[in-house]
């Protein structure tokens, strides 16, 4: 698979761009995440004119549609930052991206609960606002998968983000090798017990949707595919998801496993279930027999190796 192709707010990666000539790098991103992925940084500010430093900024107004007004000198910098962020992102379009990370709380990129003041300040700000540049990218790119790299510390918020940006590029690598409707029904295939574990409703959906692929023209078929792909990945998993799928896993053995076996799988799934251990214990194990009992289809399962085992996403969830 090549890199992935991610967006991402430029003092993420280090860069010196803040109002006030800081950063917030961010360790996971570049050390970890950054082996698989090719950053495409933005910063809204500098790009749309601002020097470095420059005075601080905030949102002011309606959370639905607020102004970009610096704090002390109370210039009105909205339609300059509208007018370069509807032309950087139909210049991010031509780049393929799978997705973005945005910096939290930022009035251009935050992706939500960002501070929206009153003007002139009356009581406390409101939490409801989103970055002026990020809302202009998330009604563009309405299918991709997008995070702030606070919510990246959550363990399961991270995995669900990962797990996306993994499955798309996928897609994008199944549409660019020119498929037809028997690849399709063998990219659904690999894919179908990752989409049950995020959502039994477009397991079923997409289910159907595959198996009637005759009916459609098969780019309409695709485009109509991915939406509801994504719409399903971006559902998180739980710990009764995945029991349900672990269960429906261990059923493709019943005639291999020796009692003992058995026996254990069942302790290790309601080990999980109970929270007592993380996702990559069961997992673990039924990759073992997997091997063992040479079982072809679990073999071709993403649900089993979703992402590299390297960034150790499941072992805490």
């Amino acid at each position: 698979m090549e890199k992935i192709r991610l967006g991402i707010s430029a003092c993420l990666l280090g860069e010196p761009v803040r109002f006030d000539r800081g950063h917030k790098l961010d360790r996971f991103i570049t050390d970890t995440l950054g082996k698989y992925v090719e950053f495409f940084p933005v910063c809204p500010e500098v790009e749309c004119g601002l020097g470095v430093p420059r005075e601080a900024m905030r949102l002011v107004g309606d959370p639905a549609a607020p102004r970009l007004v610096t704090v002390r000198t109370k210039v009105d910098l909205t339609d300059r930052m509208l007018t370069w962020a509807k032309k950087r992102v139909g210049e991010l379009e031509q780049e393929n991206l799978c997705g973005f990370i945005f910096k939290s709380k930022s009035p251009s990129s935050g992706m939500e609960r960002v501070r929206v003041y009153n003007e002139p300040a009356q009581g406390s700000p409101v939490t409801r606002g989103v970055g002026i540049f990020a809302r202009i990218f998330m009604e563009r790119f309405p299918l991709l998968p997008v995070e702030e790299e606070g919510r990246l510390h959550d363990p399961v918020l991270r995995e669900n983000f990962i797990e996306r940006l993994f499955v798309l590029q996928r897609w994008r690598e199944f549409l660019a090798a020119g498929p037809n409707r028997r690849d399709l029904v063998a990219f659904h295939t690999r894919h179908k017990l990752l989409i049950l574990a995020h959502s039994p409703n477009h397991y079923r959906e997409l289910g159907r949707l595959v198996a009637r692929a005759k009916e459609l023209p098969f780019p309409e078929l695709c485009d109509h595919y991915q939406s509801r792909l994504m719409e399903a990945l971006r559902l998180k998993t739980t710990p009764k998801k995945n029991t349900n799928v672990l269960s429906h896993l261990m059923g493709y053995f019943k005639k291999d496993l020796t009692p003992d076996e058995k026996q254990e799988l069942l302790e290790i799934i309601d080990y999980y279930h109970q929270g007592y251990v993380p996702l990559v214990v069961p997992t673990t194990l039924i990759n073992h027999y997997v091997r063992k009992y040479h079982q072809p289809y679990l073999q071709e399962q993403f649900y089993l190796h979703p992402h590299p085992v390297e960034l150790q996403l499941r072992n805490h969830v």
